[in-house]
């Protein structure tokens, strides 16, 4: 049943051709065969060797309708700003005694914050924490002194984007419940922002490919500006 669902899905996408934003997000919601409220991504395939520091491209924003996702926060801090974290809304706040949990194999949260002195102590998790995307980095703004906002942020809505080994960014953009018009703003502040942090040693096309799908739809191919 599965298999007919996407085939069905699959046949309302005209693979010979790019769709506008737009129109892209709106037929990737149509297409979607998931009974629950799947999540919206954006795949960008970006001409560039990660493996040059400058086309290494990573960084984080606040999408302009959040991602329908909501993120547990860990913080590891300690005195004010420990006290910062808790009214800013973070799960969970310590120190020593969340490092000790970690130690013990807790990963309950989906992304931790650290003050910079802090970083001594949580860089010896770095083979549990790194494989799986959680060591903090000042890139993305999750090694800082300004918790609080960092917190909130985190909380309305942002997101990471990094690109793989093989150029390709991916990133949640919204859900299914989202309108046409939220998940196509949200598509074009991640879009601008890429295209904004082009590296100056890239030639030539810096996006060769963009496509939006859901978690268990086809993908739409967008039309490159």
């Amino acid at each position: 049943m599965a298999g007919k669902k996407y085939a069905a899905a699959l046949a309302q996408v005209d693979r010979s051709r790019t769709y506008d934003y737009k129109e892209a997000v709106a037929l990737a919601k149509k297409t979607n065969t998931a009974k629950f409220d799947a999540s919206v991504e954006v795949s960008f395939n970006l001409n560039v060797d990660p493996r040059q520091a400058d086309q290494n491209i990573r960084g984080a924003m606040v999408l302009p309708n959040g991602t329908g996702r909501t993120q547990k926060v860990l913080v590891i801090a300690e005195g004010e700003k420990a006290e910062e974290a808790k009214n800013a809304g973070a799960d969970f706040v310590g120190a020593d005694d969340m490092l000790e949990q970690i130690k013990g194999g807790w990963l309950d949260f989906d992304i931790i914050v650290a003050t910079p002195n802090m970083m001594g102590k949580l860089g010896r998790f770095g083979k549990q924490l790194g494989p799986k995307g959680l060591m903090p980095n000042p890139k993305t703004g999750t090694v800082t002194m300004n918790i609080a906002q960092a917190v909130e942020e985190i909380k309305k809505g942002k997101i990471e984007y990094r690109v793989d080994k093989d150029g390709n960014v991916n990133v949640m953009i919204g859900k299914v419940s989202f309108s046409d018009d939220a998940l196509a703003q949200n598509f074009k502040a991640l879009y601008d922002q890429l295209a904004k942090i082009r590296p100056s040693s890239v030639k030539g096309t810096f996006m060769k490919s963009v496509t939006v799908s859901t978690t268990m739809g086809p993908g739409v191919h967008v039309t490159v500006e």
